[in-house]
């Protein structure tokens, strides 16, 4: 699993923007950036939809008061269904989605999780970090069935 301190690993993530579809690599959404990052086990799922992606997209304005230039989602979803559900969320703006359909990001980072037994296949862990310039700065990682450590009001006090 990466730690504080590591830099992220180089993967291509499919991000839904205003333009249609864009393939980005970790250099360009993180490098030269403060960037909060949470990663969800699916999109469209109950603890996903109803409480970890709209904490940060309620608290967006006081990420950026706090200096954080990107607040980002990643989900191991296609970039159709990041698209699907950051429309029906209303992010617009506020939360970059970061598509990794293939799970490359997940296990690069070590935080991959087998989710068969729900019929997931291999998911994300849920977890938040803040990544300055590519480096993590701070990882919360939630136990398996939690919601706590990676929401976005545990991570503004992390922020100062």
């Amino acid at each position: 699993m990466i730690k504080v301190g590591e830099k992220l690993p180089d993967v291509q993530f499919s991000v839904p923007t205003s333009e249609g579809r864009k393939d980005m690599r970790t250099a360009e959404i993180f490098g030269g950036k403060t960037v909060a990052l949470f990663a969800v086990p699916g999109a469209f799922t109950p603890t996903c939809s109803a409480r970890h992606l709209p904490s940060f997209r309620d608290h967006a304005a006081e990420f950026k008061a706090k200096g954080v230039d990107t607040i980002a989602c990643t989900s191991v979803n296609d970039y159709f269904v990041m698209n699907a559900w950051a429309k029906d969320q209303s992010t617009g703006d506020d939360i970059m989605m970061l598509a990794d359909g293939s799970g490359d990001f997940a296990r690069a980072v070590g935080l991959d999780a087998d989710f068969s037994k729900f019929g997931m296949g291999s998911r994300s862990k849920r977890y938040s970090m803040i990544v300055k310039d590519g480096v993590v700065q701070t990882l919360n990682v939630e136990e398996a069935g939690e919601y706590k450590v990676s929401s976005a009001e545990h991570m503004l006090t992390q922020l100062g």
